[in-house]
């Protein structure tokens, strides 16, 4: 009897271990694939796990800081998922490359076109970001996840330093300190176009100092030739004489 009631006592002990554990990697995440410098460009990942045995995903929103907005946003094709994004006007304009920018994306949408994600899975929704705020060491991004039985998870809870993690946390991305050797895919495509202009150009010169190099050489050889025709014929008068 003793040893039953021990039994019984350590399976509910472990269901409730498992219980509290389940959220801790439940969550709707956001991390970047490299780095996610500030003031450079990246791409991130939503990491959307199915947190249900009876139902799949079947969307999910991301909604964009607006303390903080991002003026180029492009999502990865997904098969199976329709992609929606959504531009806001913005209280005060930002500056890329030179323009004035007077809009950002506030919202992207996935949703299912087929089955979704399915209980037992999770699915990874990417994004390329940027450029990225220089005034501030994190973005917060509110996501909300709809089950395909209509049940709705917000995951907008903000993360408080030295305070528990919230029941429902909203996906935070860690920015990293700016780096001279690191701008993002924009600044490195540039780099990359201006390298390419300085071999071609650089090539054009080579080019045309060969042909003058080349045409130098042609004449010498003409008037090489010229002088020992003119030295075989007076070589030839003075025989005879």
């Amino acid at each position: 009897m003793k040893a039953s009631r021990i039994a019984a006592a350590t399976a509910v002990a472990g269901s409730a271990v498992l219980a509290l554990s389940v959220p801790a990697f439940a969550h709707v995440t956001v991390q970047p694939e490299g780095a996610a410098a500030k003031g450079g460009y990246a791409v991130v990942d939503f990491k959307v796990p199915n947190e249900r045995d009876n139902a799949s995903t079947t969307k999910l929103e991301v909604n964009f800081p607006a303390d903080h907005p991002i003026a180029s946003v492009m999502p990865e094709p997904i098969p199976g998922w329709k992609i929606a994004v959504t531009k806001s006007k913005l209280d005060k304009p930002l500056t890329m490359h030179g323009e004035k920018i007077d809009e950002a994306v506030s919202k992207v949408t996935w949703t299912a076109a087929g089955k979704g994600v399915e209980p037992g899975y999770f699915q990874k929704f990417p994004l390329s970001l940027g450029a990225l705020p220089e005034d501030t060491d994190e973005l917060v991004f509110k996501a909300v996840q709809t089950y395909s039985n209509k049940e709705v998870v917000r995951w907008i809870e903000v993360p408080q330093e030295g305070q528990d993690e919230p029941e429902n946390p909203a996906p935070v991305l860690e920015l990293s300190a700016a780096s001279d050797d690191h701008h993002g895919t924009a600044a490195a495509e540039e780099k990359d176009a201006d390298d390419t202009s300085e071999k071609a150009s650089a090539a054009e010169d080579s080019g045309d100092g060969s042909d003058t190099t080349a045409r130098v050489l042609g004449v010498a050889g003409i008037v090489v030739g010229a002088a020992g025709v003119a030295y075989g014929v007076l070589a030839g008068r003075r025989r005879t004489a």
